[in-house]
Formats: structure tokens, sequence, C-alpha cells
């Protein structure tokens, strides 16, 4: 079954391009299938191309998923146009009432910030709590994963001295899981943060399960049992030429960033890219997909408000 997505939202002609089955709102109607109700908090910059890189990887599914878009009410966007924003993005007030199969919040390029110092800060706090009674599973993304383990745990985060950036080797640590099911003992993944968790704070917490990890890159995949909180350290969702770009962004801005490691064959720009993480990427979220909001999740919204944490 197909993503459905606006007709008008760039994501749509863009995933048409890859041969990516896509759907409109009007076709769907017609089909008798509830669809997968997914709610993406987009905190990341450049909006368009997160939606869109969730999009895809939320696409290489069977089943009919419909995707909902929430930005914040409490701070404007000034990397994506407003009439975009307006056209396709909505407010915690404005779904406030909705029930969603599944949430995921992306990263934000903030975790130089204490928490409660982000503009945001409580309006992130308003969304936790209301994904408690409202939302059966949550994937919370590189920064929203710092936060969502801070919030929901106590986990403070550990900033680096310097930016964590490049592609690492990870290994599945429970292989039993559904998140991981089909994944390869070992697989790579991209990351891009300042910031990370402590093994010893996870381990100290018996609601969490460490799922994957990686020598380099330390934590990468951790949950809660049932998989209503799922938290992701890394960018799987990433695009071929995302950490090319944010090197040449940071580069440009006279930052002196280090070469993403493990990303260029040979370490050599010149021998180009080593695309090697895009099938774990979509294993990812179609196992969640399946396993965490199509299998679990209620058919009657409604009775989210009665699920355990």
């Amino acid at each position: 079954m197909p993503l459905i997505l606006p007709k008008e939202l760039p994501a749509y002609s863009v995933l048409q391009d890859e041969n990516i089955f896509v759907m409109t709102h009007e076709r769907a109607v017609r089909q008798d299938i509830r669809p997968l109700e997914i709610l993406i908090v987009n905190l990341m910059p450049d909006k368009i191309t997160a939606e869109t890189q969730l999009a895809r990887v939320l696409a290489n599914s069977p089943l009919q998923v419909r995707l909902t878009l929430l930005r914040t009410g409490t701070h404007e966007s000034k990397h994506t146009p407003q009439h975009h924003m307006a056209a396709f993005y909505k407010t915690l007030d404005e779904v406030h009432k909705e029930r969603f199969d599944g949430m995921i919040i992306t990263g934000a390029p903030v975790e130089h910030l204490a928490y409660e110092e982000v503009d945001y800060w409580a309006e992130m706090e308003d969304l936790i709590n209301y994904s408690r009674k409202n939302v059966y599973s949550t994937i919370y993304l590189c920064w929203a994963a710092l936060a969502g383990l801070y919030y929901n745990h106590g986990i403070p985060k550990v900033v680096f001295k310097e930016k964590l950036h490049g592609v690492f080797e990870h290994r599945v640590l429970r292989p039993g899981n559904p998140l991981v099911r089909g994944f390869d003992e070992t697989f790579y993944v991209p990351h891009s943060r300042l910031a990370g968790i402590s093994h010893d704070d996870v381990l100290n917490d018996p609601a969490l399960r460490i799922l994957a990890d990686s020598e380099e890159a330390g934590i990468h995949l951790l949950s809660t049992e049932n998989g209503r909180e799922i938290y992701v350290m890394g960018h799987s969702e990433y695009d071929k030429e995302s950490l090319q770009n944010e090197y040449i962004r940071d580069t440009n801005r006279g930052l002196h960033p280090p070469l993403p490691k493990h990303y260029y064959r040979g370490d050599d720009p010149e021998q180009g890219i080593l695309y090697r993480w895009r099938s774990h990427g979509n294993l990812l979220y179609s196992n969640w997909l399946n396993y965490y909001v199509y299998q679990s999740t209620p058919f009657d919204l409604t009775a989210l408000e009665n699920s355990p944490v």
C-alpha cells in the first residue's frame, strides 16, 4: 500500500520520480481501508528535506500510511518558506483532540543548549505528555531522542568535545527484538550530533532496552519493552549527500569541521560517497510500522487513552 500525501507537497513529486508508490488523499478515501495515522513533528531547519527523507522510508511498506506534519507554535522557521508551512503544517493546538497510531519527532540543531533554554521546550513537554494518551508508539530522533530520554527518564546528555560526524558500524544487541528483525549482525548508520548519552545511565534504568550500539558512535537504538517509546541516535533516513551537504555548509560558515568519518571511499572525497545505510534504514522504519504500529495499535484510536505506557 502507498504513502498518502497531498499532491502539492514537494515530497510527492520527488518520491514519484523515484518510483515510490504515493497516493493522493482523494484516491485513498475511495479505498475501504483505515490508513495508519502518523504524526511527524519536524524540528529540522530545512523542513522540506527532512519531511521528504522521512516520507521515503515510511513509503517502503505494504501498509497504507497517512502523514500529518506538525510544527512548533512558539518557534518560526527561518529556512522554510512560510507559504509551505501554512499549507502543510499544523500545531499541537490544532491536533490536540486527534489520535495517532505513531509519531516521529525529528532532531534539531540545539544540542549545545540546556533543554530548558530551547525556546520551544515547554511545547516539547506538552507534546510528550500529549503522546502518552494520544499516540501508540513514538520515535524520538537524534536531539529529540536526547530530549525524550531526559524528560521521560531523567537521563542527562553528554556533550562531546567535537562533533560526531560520519557513517559508523553498529552491532545488534537484541536480535530477537522486532525493531531489528532482519538486520545483519553489523550495519551502518550516519551520525551528525554534538551530544550523546552514557551507557551506564541507560543500564541503570530498568525500563529501557539497548537494541544496537557502536564502538565509535555509542548507543544507537533503544526502546521501552512495549515499544511505546523508541529512541534513535543517528540518521538512517539521511540521503546519500546529507553529510556532505552539512560538511560544505559548516565549511562555508568558517567552522572548519572535520571530514565525515568512513563516509567517502578510502576517506577521500575524490573517490565518492560509499552509500551503505539505505537498506537498514528502510528496514528499521518498516519494522516499526509493522510490529509497533500496525500490529499493536488498537483499530479504534480512542482506546489509546487506556493503553499502558
